[in-house]
């Protein structure tokens, strides 16, 4: 068994290991890419990698003035193809996008594979454990991180029900709730008045408070609270 087969196994290996690692972490919050598509995302750029390493080994009759030994343009290649492949894995429904943390993922994934692929172990195994810190620890901090909440309102009612805009933003402010960009639709040929606003509050908990406020006053036919962010 050569050098060079040793050290091919080795980096794969690697790639493999790193990308199942960052990949379990997606799988485990239920993510659509996870353990399979990290792993080859890692593997497939340490293989594309390893192609620029050896590839004077893989064409050892051609000229050398047609070889030009430059890995970093086979890494710009791979960071632009996972570029596609992270777009596919964001998904907006109605006001709020998710996906973006596994697109990232995805890119650091495919980072990794790179760096391993040329031998910078060191690097890989530094990325591998920022990575997987970022994706589990920093959750925690993010949930316990004081953060201003979005959310778009929505609130109909029949046309001749008495209750003007200003009754509905007390009912909405004394929740601690913030209002903005209030317009206002008639609908179903004018029998239903519907009023729509943004709102924002510091606690996720307040929105609750006030669908159960809402949800309680007789006057309001239908209405939604939707989270502008994830």
């Amino acid at each position: 068994m050569d050098d060079q087969f040793i050290t091919v196994a080795l980096r794969m290996t690697l790639s493999l290991l790193a990308g199942g690692i960052i990949g379990f972490e997606r799988t485990y919050h239920g993510r659509p890419a996870g353990f399979r598509t990290h792993v080859l995302v890692c593997t497939s750029s340490a293989l594309l990698m390893l192609l620029s390493v050896y590839q004077w080994e893989l064409l050892p009759d051609a000229p050398q003035d047609t070889i030009r030994v430059d890995p970093t343009r086979m890494a710009q290649g791979i960071m632009t193809g996972i570029g596609f492949l992270g777009a596919g894995v964001i998904v907006k429904e109605s006001l709020a996008v998710r996906g973006l943390t596994t697109a990232a993922s995805i890119w650091i994934t495919a980072a990794i594979g790179i760096v391993i692929g040329m031998g910078f172990y060191s690097a890989a195994g530094l990325g591998v454990a920022m990575a997987l810190g970022t994706l589990a620890v920093f959750r925690w901090v993010e949930s316990i991180m004081p953060a201003i909440r979005y959310a778009k309102l929505t609130v109909r009612l029949p046309r001749q029900t008495q209750l003007s805009q200003d009754e509905l933003l007390e009912v909405v402010r004394a929740h601690d709730i913030t209002t903005g960009g209030p317009s206002y639709h008639l609908e179903d040929e004018g029998r239903m008045f519907q009023y729509q606003m943004t709102i924002r509050t510091n606690s996720a908990v307040n929105l609750r408070y006030l669908a159960e406020t809402l949800g309680k006053m007789e006057q309001i036919q239908e209405f939604s609270i939707m989270p502008t962010r994830d």
